[in-house]
């Protein structure tokens, strides 16, 4: 017998040893068992009373006041504010321009992106940097530099008005408005994917034969696409309540350029309180739909990738 097997048989011998080995095996299962099915933090009760307090208290509780001063009205009443056609051009306006606005950046948030992960250029940090403008710059200073730039006699307004194009206190000045604070959601979405994806993958494409738009097509967009799909809400979001940046350039007039943020505030001056709540709950119910159906359709759309990919 060597060495090491007497002294394994010396220690099992001793008393105590077994005892402990039989109680150290189901305190590491249970350690482990905690480590797979619960959290790392303590304290899963208290954290998650504290965060339902907190979210309760900051949404929760302020939007059941909209549902809760709503229904002081009666119905002809309450039907008569939100039904209006101040109201309804209102609600045209805001998810038209809010909408167009998310589309396009879409498109150019993916192609400023692109151009930042894939490109070295000089001065590349200090355009990086210019994209989280918008989240720093206070809306209205945007507005008033937007209206500015913009005006008739603007340094981009005095040349795109002789050929007729009027952005300055139009509805297309709402679309631009709401263009520029939206940009670095689309932006700052789809990067993180775009640094994970390997450039091999574009080369291996290219080498089987495929052009430039066809490994764009089938390699690279069924993988920016969740991501840009994210980005394209977050920034339809933002859009829609949007109201610093956008009453200076759009003009407000009812019935044109009217947004539905300035007309709730517009009836908060004139303190009706429940017509003002009442147009909050509909384009609140609204935007809540539109941006549900969106990331349903992001969801589905995700979910048939992933089982074509499973299929390969």
């Amino acid at each position: 017998m060597n060495e090491g097997s007497s002294v394994g048989a010396a220690l099992r011998g001793r008393p105590g040893v077994e005892e402990q080995g039989a109680i150290g095996a189901p305190l590491q299962k249970r350690s482990r068992k905690r480590l797979r099915g619960g959290s790392v933090l303590p304290g899963f009760g208290l954290s998650l009373g504290f965060t339902l307090t907190y979210l309760a208290l900051l949404i929760l509780i302020p939007l059941s006041t909209v549902f809760l001063k709503s229904a002081t009205l009666p119905w002809a009443t309450f039907w008569a504010d939100v039904s209006g056609p101040r109201a309804l051009a209102a609600y045209r306006l805001s998810l038209g321009s809010a909408f167009a606005a998310a589309a396009i950046n879409l498109v150019f948030g993916l192609l400023v992106a692109w151009v930042l992960e894939r490109y070295s250029f000089p001065g590349k940090r200090l355009v990086d940097a210019l994209v989280d403008l918008p989240f720093a710059l206070p809306t209205a200073v945007a507005g008033i530099a937007l209206a500015t730039l913009y005006a008739k006699n603007g340094w981009l307004g005095r040349w795109l008005v002789p050929m007729g194009i009027e952005v300055a206190y139009t509805r297309l000045g709402v679309v631009v408005a709401l263009t520029f604070i939206g940009l670095p959601f689309v932006v700052r979405t789809v990067q993180p994917v775009l640094a994970d994806l390997d450039p091999e993958v574009e080369e291996a494409a290219a080498s089987l034969g495929a052009g430039r738009w066809q490994t764009f097509r089938r390699v690279l967009f069924p993988e920016l696409l969740p991501a840009a799909m994210t980005g394209f809400v977050l920034a339809f979001a933002r859009a829609l309540g949007e109201y610093g940046s956008v009453i200076f350039i759009a003009g407000n007039m009812p019935m044109k350029s009217e947004i539905v943020p300035l007309l709730i505030m517009i009836k908060l001056e004139q303190y009706d309180y429940a017509g003002a709540t009442s147009i909050a709950l509909v384009f609140l119910l609204a935007s809540f739909a539109l941006l549900l159906m969106i990331n349903f359709l992001t969801w589905r759309r995700g979910r048939r990738l992933r089982a074509v990919d499973g299929d390969n």
